[in-house]
């Protein structure tokens, strides 16, 4: 087992991506706390799944909006297993408005809030927590907007804003034994992208920008989540790592 013994914090946990790295990291011998904002029952969901390989799951309630709760909940979740190895910050929200000029700046703010600050005080209390300790990964989850556009000014500017906080973090974390690194997603099967994946039209268009064909899984996220974790990941801080199906290389990216 890749994770025997660790204790790992996940946010928004209780469905697509963060479901299955919960469930990934309990099969793979960790012990998870599973964060969750409004689906209680989602995050039971994910911790029955968790318990179903003999590991310990904790849920806690965490409203994002407000970075003082994101604080509290990693105080709540080294409480509550003795202590955190991972922090894997995956929460998000989008805009409601795509067009910068029509969002309205309550809106705007909540996304920078749920999607760069919160994250920012995540990291920041998980930092404190494993320097002390000498070791632990922190693992953000950004997207493919970390570094293209396209997702509405506020969801692309956290992203980018996420991205270089991991930058930012690596030079005073890597001679401590933490290890921060993130991972862009593309278009992958989730609640938060079930609408557009329902729509043949929009399906048909996502699918040709995409040199796989098709919209990735939750688990082969998990799955780069479980390397950034474990300790064959051990030389590894400060990158991104593209889960996109060839996307980024259609769109002049890296």
């Amino acid at each position: 087992m890749q994770l025997e013994g660790k204790k790992a914090l996940i946010t928004g946990a209780d469905s697509g991506i963060g479901q299955a790295i919960a469930i990934l990291y309990a099969q793979e011998g960790a012990d998870v706390v599973i964060s969750y904002g409004h689906d209680r029952a989602g995050a039971e969901e994910t911790a029955n799944g968790v318990r179903q390989h003999g590991r310990c799951a904790e849920i806690i309630q965490a409203e994002l909006e407000d970075p003082q709760a994101a604080q509290a909940l990693f105080a709540q979740a080294a409480g509550a297993l003795g202590q955190i190895d991972i922090l894997v910050n995956n929460a998000g929200t989008g805009p409601a408005e795509q067009e910068a000029q029509k969002d309205p700046l309550d809106d705007f703010i909540r996304v920078i809030t749920v999607d760069l600050i919160s994250p920012f005080a995540l990291c920041q209390a998980a930092a404190r927590h494993m320097v002390e300790r000498g070791k632990g990964a922190i693992i953000n989850v950004t997207s493919v907007h970390e570094e293209i556009p396209g997702s509405g000014a506020a969801y692309d500017a956290a992203k980018a804003g996420l991205r270089n906080v991991t930058r930012s973090m690596v030079k005073e974390l890597a001679p401590k034994g933490v290890r921060i690194n993130n991972i862009a997603p593309g278009m992958i099967a989730t609640p938060m992208t079930e609408e557009r994946l329902k729509d043949p039209e929009q399906a048909k268009q996502s699918g040709e920008s995409i040199p796989m064909g098709r919209p990735g899984l939750p688990l082969e996220v998990a799955n780069v989540a479980l390397f950034l974790a474990s300790d064959a990941a051990s030389y590894v801080t400060g990158s991104s790592y593209f889960v996109d199906g060839g996307l980024m290389q259609t769109r002049g990216g890296a």
